[in-house]
């Protein structure tokens, strides 16, 4: 008997389905030991070595896979090709292999749950990768010393509860750079004026770009004054067609998913989270049941950063396009990935077969899961696709001293958009030439004010973490989760925006502590983790060089920097006891509590709505309340009347419509 253990339940009953009667698979459930819970569990006196435990909860599981271990003849360790699995591995060949028989062990990866893939894995086994697993061991330790040493820092100047990570932080500083910068900006007027025009009875539209053969930047206008001066100078003027130019350009497919573009990709087109979009990529990737006949993964390993395609992928995706859109769309291409990192023996984010359509299958998906499988699989198709080729006409009008352009677009081959179509619209002129007199409608004069830049949202925040080189593949949704979770950000429409206790424990690490925060340095240990994982690097002089500095800058801070919020007083007294109230804060914000305290425990909060929004309309419950943006302790934001506990009217829904997630 042979056994073969994977990460989760569900990729276990995959795979059961494709190997023979004499392989058992069982799931390790994730990891089987772990740093311990309640202590830091790193033995820095003794080389910064970790004190593995297994976890209360695990105990029982991992006494099963002992027992079942015991009577194999030989045991595969099959969790994902990435350091986390490769850690898994080793902390699993550590449990339940045998010293004494070290070729019982073998370990096999694979990048999608496929018969073939799997019968392929088991066929060529390898040895567990020790650097990956020394990266993964290296990560978790820098981890918990930052986190274990720098957070009660935290509890004594801030508030009790706080934590601080490495590279939760810098994205942390990114939202609130981003604030202050959007609070700073100072908005300028300007206007625009386009004219409505037709030739014959063809109607279209010219904007003004030029002026006296000077070409009109944004802010060129900077006033109503401004823009009627142009009206009043436009009156019963000429329009003529000065110049017709008609070109044809071309827009290539986009390269294949990895996971820092599924993420953004499933937001924009979507509206998923990070953590939603890699929740639902899981369950493709580890199998779903298509019918009593079938079990299969959907796409190859979601946490990756490779273009890569295989050639087996890419041959069969040419017969699948060739058989259904003909050789005109057929343009088989092989991406290079940017990154220095990127593992090139991985693969991209594909479907496992081109064959699988989506709508084939769509009865045995749910609703998230089809989506996210659609958008996959056209994405991947489409960049095997031609390019889409379109003819762009600029025609210029002019009137006195006064040039408008009127701009055309035509699709002449749609190529990749006829798999993965793009928000394009086609504009079409009316037949146009030099010297045309063409009738003004009307001239439509628009105010406009500068923007700021926008903030972070989810597909935006892990742009930046991917080109400032924060994270990897697998951290990009933890990182944005654990700030929600930790109340450092919320959302809001979407939006990422950082909570008053966000704000106070970014000022306090900006100040004080300058690497924890930094870009470049974050950045710099990232590429330091990657050359550990490739045997490049040894762990242990990388923790110390990082440990001592960081260390020695905690002893001078703990000293150093006082209490950033003390005990407000208030006017209020407690209710229960008539003693004052106090505002005090907690890692949730502000709240009142009783001076009382121990012997009276009463608290209210008073800072669980978001001042900044304002209110947005009156209740409709009470008819007297204001309805307020407000947000749970998990950071999700709700709206409820200002008159609460008065008036509980509470929902989800925005007061236009919409739902924040």
């Amino acid at each position: 008997m042979h056994l073969i253990i994977v990460e989760s339940p569900t990729k276990a009953k995959t795979i059961s389905r494709f190997v023979g009667d004499d392989f058992i698979v069982e799931s390790s459930q994730g990891h089987v030991r772990d740093l311990p819970r309640g202590k830091m569990g790193i033995d820095i006196e003794y080389d910064f070595q970790p004190q593995y435990v297994i976890p209360t909860k695990k105990r029982k599981l991992v006494n099963q896979l002992k027992k079942k271990a015991a009577t194999a003849d030989l045991i595969y360790y099959a969790s994902d090709e990435d350091r986390e699995g490769e850690a898994i591995a080793w902390h699993l060949q550590y449990l339940l292999g045998d010293e004494k028989n070290p070729e019982r062990n073998k370990r096999i990866a694979f990048h999608e749950i496929t018969e073939e893939a799997v019968s392929e894995a088991l066929k060529n086994p390898r040895a567990i990768d020790l650097n990956l697993v020394n990266a993964q061991q290296t990560r978790r330790t820098l981890d918990r010393l930052v986190g274990y040493e720098l957070s009660p820092l935290l509890w004594q100047k801030i508030a009790k509860g706080l934590s601080a990570g490495r590279v939760q932080s810098p994205a942390l500083r990114l939202i609130v750079e981003r604030e202050e910068e959007i609070n700073k900006f100072k908005p300028e007027e300007y206007w625009t004026l386009s004219a409505e025009l037709k030739k014959s009875n063809d109607k279209f539209e010219a904007k003004l770009i030029r002026i006296n053969d000077k070409a009109l930047d944004k802010l060129a206008i900077k006033s109503k004054t401004g823009a009627d001066d142009i009206l009043k100078n436009l009156e019963n003027a000429d329009y003529v067609v000065t110049s017709v130019e008609q070109k044809e350009s071309k827009k290539s497919s986009s390269a294949p998913l990895t996971t820092s573009s599924l993420q953004q990709e499933s937001y924009k087109k979507l509206g998923f989270s990070s953590k939603k979009t890699m929740m639902v990529a899981q369950q493709l990737y580890e199998g779903l049941e298509l019918g009593a006949k079938e079990a299969v993964g959907l796409i190859t390993y979601m946490r990756t950063d490779s273009l890569n395609l295989s050639e087996k992928f890419l041959k069969e995706a040419e017969e699948f396009i060739t058989q259904n859109y003909t050789k005109n769309y057929l343009d088989i291409k092989r991406f290079k990935t940017k990154s220095k990192v990127a593992q090139e023996a991985h693969e991209a984010i594909r479907p496992t077969s081109c064959y699988r359509e989506p709508e084939k299958i769509k009865e045995y998906l749910t609703p998230d899961q089809f989506k996210l499988y659609d958008l996959i699989w056209r994405r991947t198709l489409a960049s095997q696709m031609s390019t889409t080729i379109f003819i762009n006409t600029a025609a210029d009008i002019k009137a006195k001293e006064y040039i408008f352009r009127a701009n055309g677009l035509r699709i002449k081959f749609d190529g990749w958009m006829k798999i993965f179509p793009e928000k394009q619209n086609e504009t079409l002129l009316p037949d146009l030439k030099i010297n045309d007199k063409i009738n003004l409608i009307k001239l439509i004069p628009a105010q406009h004010f500068t923007e700021p830049p926008a903030r972070f949202n989810d597909a935006s925040l892990v742009k930046a973490l991917e080109a400032l080189g924060i994270g990897r593949p697998s951290t990009y949704a933890p990182i944005i989760a654990t700030l929600q979770a930790r109340n450092y950000i919320y959302r809001e429409q979407r939006a990422l925006k950082p909570t008053e206790i966000g704000l106070m424990v970014n000022k306090l690490l900006v100040e004080h502590f300058s690497d924890i925060v930094d870009y470049q340095f974050t950045a710099r240990l990232e590429d330091d983790l990657d050359e550990i994982a490739n045997g490049q690097m040894e762990w242990l002089p990388m923790i110390k060089e990082f440990y001592d500095k960081f260390k020695k800058n905690l002893m001078v801070k703990e000293k150093e920097i006082t209490k950033t919020f003390n005990d407000e007083k208030t006017d209020e007294v407690c209710p229960k006891c008539g003693k004052p109230l106090v505002i005090k804060m907690s890692r949730y914000g502000k709240f009142l509590a009783c001076t009382g305290f121990p012997e009276c425990r009463h608290t209210k909060s008073i800072s669980n709505h978001i001042d900044s929004s304002g209110p947005l309309g009156k209740c409709p419950k009470c008819k007297e309340g204001q309805i307020l943006p407000r947000r749970t302790k998990k950071g999700r934001v709700f709206y409820g009347c200002n008159r609460w506990p008065d008036c509980d009217y509470a929902t989800w829904t925005r007061p236009n419509g919409t739902e924040d997630d």
